[in-house]
């Protein structure tokens, strides 16, 4: 089992949400319903999901000079992650800029903005050593993220990876994975396969395990999520059903809630019902950081729920 710290290296965002009725057509223009500003980015979405579920966390990253820069650090202090080792880039805050329809479905275009500026040399290889585990996404550098990858696995410190946006992994990454995590289409571009489906996500799962991932976990929106490791337990969790909001943070809530449970010693079957309840709770709520419920929130919805539990695949 995971224990300690959870060491987050990823995006951290502003995201500027503007809701609509439908989404316009190519060349269309249309009135928009409210325009909204959120703290985001995947890594920073997902520090604030295991703070909230009680773990430790300490983020690295990196933020602008513009007047966003601060907003975003201080959103990240109040949940208690630690920030020190966020440093200051030159230019503007990563943004991201979100259209979220009538039905709770959203649409984003990046911004990396210092994002994209966090490289190698800004991580002293000294900070890994308070790590107990390290949770990586694709919005900064691949490189960087590479960099961390390679260190972390000198440390015996575990990887969770978090392939979004997704890009093609080399046969040289993947054994660096402990948990690789990826929603349908992200599993589709790893692997090449076809994902829509629970069998399909099982192909597509026991590909990566053997291609020397330890353990796979793809979420499949409203049919739940697919877990399978390299000693060849699979299994399919349920989704929960509640009416969805906004699904802007899901994917984020269920990485952060799920790197926790396994950070208190969760069996992974548990981690992932916790998960599922946690990114449940969340589309039920506006915004990315703001929807992201706390451990009190997430035990209560399991005991309100006896419809939860996790079938093993044949």
């Amino acid at each position: 089992m995971m224990r300690g710290t959870i060491m987050v290296a990823g995006s951290i965002n502003m995201d500027i949400v503007n809701g609509v009725q439908a989404f316009p057509a190519p060349g269309e223009t249309i009135i928009g319903l409210g325009t909204a500003y959120h703290p985001g980015g995947k890594g920073a979405n997902q520090a604030v999901a295991a703070a909230r579920s009680g773990s430790p966390v300490v983020m690295l990253g990196a933020v602008g000079t513009d007047t966003f820069g601060e907003t975003l650090l201080t959103g990240l202090r109040e949940v208690g992650i630690q920030t020190e080792w966020v440093i200051d880039k030159a230019g503007s805050s990563g943004m991201a800029f979100i259209t979220v329809n009538a039905s709770g479905e959203n649409t984003i275009v990046l911004s990396p903005g210092s994002n994209g500026l966090f490289v190698e040399q800004d991580i002293p290889e000294e900070r890994l050593n308070q790590a107990g585990m390290l949770l990586l996404q694709n919005e900064i550098p691949w490189s960087t993220n590479l960099y961390l990858m390679v260190q972390a696995d000198k440390r015996g410190i575990p990887v969770l990876y978090n392939a979004a946006p997704a890009h093609k992994l080399t046969a040289t990454a993947l054994p660096l994975i402990d948990t690789l995590i990826m929603n349908e289409t992200e599993a589709e571009t790893v692997t090449g396969e076809p994902v829509a489906n629970v069998y399909e996500a099982s192909n597509a799962a026991s590909l990566l395990v053997s291609r020397g991932v330890r353990h796979v976990v793809i979420t499949l929106g409203n049919k739940g999520c697919f877990y399978m490791n390299d000693k060849g337990t699979a299994v399919h969790q349920p989704a929960f059903e509640v009416e969805a909001l906004d699904t802007t943070a899901a994917g984020d809530t269920f990485i952060g809630a799920y790197t926790s449970a396994l950070s208190k010693a969760k069996d992974r079957l548990s981690a992932l019902l916790y998960a599922s309840a946690a990114s449940a709770l969340a589309v039920t709520r506006r915004g990315a950081q703001s929807s992201v419920p706390d451990e009190l929130e997430i035990e209560s919805f399991l005991l309100q729920r006896s419809n939860g539990q996790g079938r093993t695949s044949e």
